[in-house]
């Protein structure tokens, strides 16, 4: 946390929100309705949390304003607690500026570009025909290979990757491990043995995405792998070769998406999640945990797949009449007839 303090004033002329309570009420940090104690911010979005307002030892809370009424405390009023409460956290956190300059130990091609504003630090390597852009901070041990963009305040922690081809937005976050443009899954058989499709295409990512540890995201094979803006990518997703992520979509971790997939814009793609290969799903679909696209989705909405967890015994039976079920529409369609 910062040392900074604000008032309950102050954070609404901020952030365009009403005052319920004290304006002079001071905060310095943030925290959940349970945890907080005195001089903390904390928020409630989710009415599954209402009932620890009445417990919370926070000094100011986020809520909306039929959350508000007839609470005793200090309340800032949100359309949106959640996200408001976003934003002013970030407030609360530490902020490291990196020094322009490139470390001692960092080797950079003959070929390539490097602002003076960027921040090369320890033991990153920059590749032929690079251009790393003004702001931009690579962290310990990040690896550029050639022919790569990294555009405009861009951040790589550390230990992030980038094999050959692949075009950074500005202001585009990725996190240690992570490794963009590595080898498609492309292969043929021929006479009973693999052959390798050579992967000629890259990896574009446009502005503003963020990239979880240890993602990985594939080059395309002839054309590029594709991210536009504002997509956020959890950790440990796989991305598959010449796939597409439209704009403003989030994954959660451990979810895959196989090649040439196209995800629209505005979707949420649950942890663990699996969209098979050369499908579509169009804008604002929701797909949760664990489930499997196995068809292109035309119509926005929440999908599903997989079965509730449920204790073994029980799960075993039905598992067992899963192979009885054409056998059982069998018989009824024949009742049908009858």
């Amino acid at each position: 946390m910062s040392d900074a303090t604000y008032s309950a004033a102050d954070l609404a002329s901020r952030f365009g929100l009403e005052v319920a309570g004290d304006p002079a009420t001071t905060v310095h940090g943030v925290a959940t309705l349970a945890d907080a104690g005195p001089g903390t911010l904390a928020f409630l979005a989710n009415p599954r949390y209402r009932a620890q307002l009445a417990q919370t030892q926070a000094s100011l809370v986020v809520m909306r304003a039929e959350d508000a009424e007839g609470f005793t405390g200090n309340a800032l009023v949100a359309r949106d607690p959640y996200a408001t409460f976003a934003r002013i956290s970030a407030l609360f956190e530490p902020v490291v500026v990196a020094p322009p300059g490139v470390h001692a130990t960092a080797v950079v091609d003959p070929t390539a570009t490097v602002d003076p504003t960027a921040h090369l630090g320890p033991h990153v390597v920059i590749g032929a025909r690079s251009v790393v852009g003004a702001g931009a901070m690579l962290g310990p041990g990040c690896i550029v290979g050639d022919d790569c963009i990294v555009g405009d305040g861009a951040q790589l922690i550390a230990r992030v990757t980038l094999v050959v081809r692949v075009r950074l937005g500005k202001r585009v976050r990725i996190h240690p491990g992570a490794v963009l443009g590595a080898d498609g899954f492309g292969l043929a058989m021929d006479a009973g043995h693999w052959i390798k499709v050579p992967q000629l295409g890259g990896v574009v990512v446009g502005d503003d995405c963020e990239i979880g540890a240890n993602t990985t995201i594939d080059r395309g094979a002839l054309g590029d792998t594709v991210l536009e803006e504002d997509v956020r990518l959890d950790n440990q997703i796989q991305v598959g070769h010449n796939v597409t992520i439209g704009a403003h979509t989030a994954m959660a971790g451990c979810a895959a998406v196989a090649g040439s997939a196209k995800i629209g814009r505005y979707c949420l793609i649950g942890g663990g999640a699996g969209v098979l290969g050369h499908l579509e799903v169009c804008d604002r679909v929701i797909v949760t945990a664990m489930s499997l696209v196995t068809h292109s989705i035309r119509e926005p909405g929440e999908y599903s797949s997989g079965t509730p967890i449920m204790d073994n015994r029980a799960w075993r039976k039905s598992a067992a009449r899963f192979k009885q079920l054409d056998a059982m529409a069998r018989r009824l369609s024949a009742g049908d007839k009858d």
